[in-house]
């Protein structure tokens, strides 16, 4: 096995964490992202270079394991994460919104999160969390317009 994939699609370990290692990445990536909140331009840019790069890494750790989407490749959770957080108002009831939001689409997995799910290789595994990130940011942003518009 390529210990590089390895790294990366474990988000350096976190996805062999025993329980729930995709809520584990999830809080880790907002913990680590939170600092970026203010300039969304350069948190865009992150997540457009984990996304490639969790592309590769996943699909060469999943071939090495043969199997198509193993639990422990999580840089996919870091990825929805960071999209769910892209340029919300930097505070924690935001942060906590996100997640829960991210964690609730990337488990259900709504039309089409499922199907994105069935691309081959590290694309499947990388694009069915980026749309739960986006569906995690477009609840967000209409629960900010609703605040907005009640006040």
């Amino acid at each position: 096995m390529n210990y590089l994939y390895f790294w990366i699609a474990t988000f350096l370990g976190v996805g062999k964490l025993p329980k729930a290692p995709g809520t584990w990445a999830s809080l880790v990536a907002a913990i680590l992202f939170y600092p970026l909140i203010e300039t969304p331009w350069v948190l865009g840019g992150l997540l457009a270079g984990i996304f490639f790069v969790g592309v590769l890494a996943c699909d060469g750790y999943s071939k090495g394991l043969k199997d198509p989407d193993p639990s422990s490749a999580v840089i996919d959770e870091v990825l929805g994460m960071g999209i769910a957080m892209l340029a919300i108002p930097k505070a924690w009831p935001y942060v906590v919104m996100a997640f829960i939001l991210f964690r609730l689409f990337d488990i259900w997995k709504p039309f089409p999160i499922r199907r994105l799910e069935k691309l081959p290789g590290g694309w499947g595994i990388m694009a069915d969390d980026l749309m739960a990130g986006l569906y995690a940011r477009l609840w967000v942003q209409i629960g900010l317009w609703t605040i907005y518009w009640i006040q």
